[in-house]
């Protein structure tokens, strides 16, 4: 690794494991809160009467949470760039392969079942949506008044810790920057945060809900795409390594 400086390195791996903290907690830190005044207003609006509605929730979304699917990549690479630390170059060699061979495997196939899981919900929320009217109060009911602002400030504090992280990264090993997979892995989970706000921002809030579901489903097919990056590239550091043991094994 050359000149790396250790603590930025560990406080990189810190500060990304936070974030997938945050993420895999959005659920327990938005949504949930009381939306049915807001209910009772949409209702009088579509002309029809609920009578007492009782506590509606704001749901907390999923885009925030599938984020997680994206940051966790990001969490695995820092933490094999901190094995580096600790274990001699031919035992990481032969570890990071198989290991990183396990993690892109379930990746993929826990990135394929939130995915359908997304869509399922997707389609339910655009098909009652658009059954005027009851289907519409149904939707309003589980999905409506999306608690933007909740999640805006984390996604504000997942961005900053992502930007924490990168800048940290750098400080370790100024030539992490021409590892172009690593420079565009930054960039992807940058851009879907950022994907992520725009989407809860762009249209009003009784939909954001679907928007959000837009976005995981987005995140899923780019978490898939980066564990599928993950396998192929595990597969020579396996050969390699099989085959230091076959040379070691017949001296």
């Amino acid at each position: 690794m050359g000149e790396l400086r250790k603590p930025f390195l560990l406080l990189a791996l810190l500060a990304v494991a936070l974030v997938v903290g945050l993420e895999l907690g959005s659920s327990l830190l938005t949504g949930g809160g009381d939306a049915g005044g807001a209910l009772l207003t949409s209702a009088q609006d579509l002309g029809v009467d609920v009578g007492d509605v009782g506590r509606i929730s704001e749901p907390s979304g999923r885009g925030t949470g599938y984020l997680a699917l994206v940051d966790v990549v990001a969490l695995w690479t820092t933490g094999l760039f901190c094995l580096s630390l600790v274990l001699p170059d031919r035992v990481q060699g032969r570890v990071q392969g198989v290991a990183t061979l396990i993690f892109s495997i379930l990746l993929i196939l826990g990135s394929l079942v939130l995915l359908v899981i997304a869509f399922v919900e997707l389609s339910v929320m655009v098909s009652l949506f658009l059954a005027v009217p009851f289907g519409t109060l149904a939707y309003l009911a589980l999905w409506g008044f999306f608690p933007v602002g909740e999640a805006s400030l984390l996604l504000g504090l997942v961005l900053l810790l992502k930007l924490l992280w990168g800048g940290l990264l750098l400080l370790a090993q100024p030539r992490f920057l021409q590892n172009k997979g690593l420079v565009l892995l930054v960039l992807t989970t940058l851009l879907c945060t950022v994907v992520l706000e725009f989407l809860h921002r762009l249209v009003p809030v009784i939909v954001v809900s679907i928007l959000d579901d837009v976005g995981a489903l987005v995140f899923a097919v780019v978490a898939i795409i980066w564990g599928l990056v993950l396998l192929i590239g595990s597969i020579p550091a396996i050969v390699k390594a099989l085959r230091v043991t076959t040379t070691l094994s017949t001296h």
